[in-house]
């Protein structure tokens, strides 16, 4: 895949992600704007900052397989200034934590943050 094909990827992902969220909204009742509106809550900073935040959500992500979770929190990791280093040690304690079966999500983990690297 090319750079230009990646930031597509990328892109795409985040596009339809924010229709299907407009859509989810578009028909929800309380209990589901809820929780929406707690998620995005709880990644503000405040004792932990964001930046801290969202790798533990990327090593959550990770652990529980949820690779459309895993892109959403790499992303945000990358807006909040997260390094190499700290990405490769959050996945590091995820491959720990959650055992050899992490390993495919941490492959297009590494290949998603090279996409993004190579957009910025």
């Amino acid at each position: 895949m090319t750079s230009s094909e990646a930031g597509r990827h990328l892109a795409r992902f985040q596009q339809e992600r924010a229709r299907l969220n407009d859509l989810v909204l578009k028909y929800a009742g309380r209990g589901i704007k809820r929780l929406y509106s707690i998620d995005a809550q709880v990644y503000e900073g405040g004792a932990l900052p964001a930046k801290t935040k969202e790798l533990l959500g990327l090593v959550a992500s990770t652990v529980l397989r949820c690779g459309d979770c895993i892109k959403y929190h790499l992303i945000n990791c990358r807006e909040q200034g997260v390094t190499t280093q700290e990405l490769d040690e959050a996945l590091a304690i995820a491959m720990v934590v959650g055992g050899s079966i992490t390993i495919p999500h941490i492959r297009r983990a590494f290949a998603a943050w090279d996409e993004l690297s190579e957009n910025h």
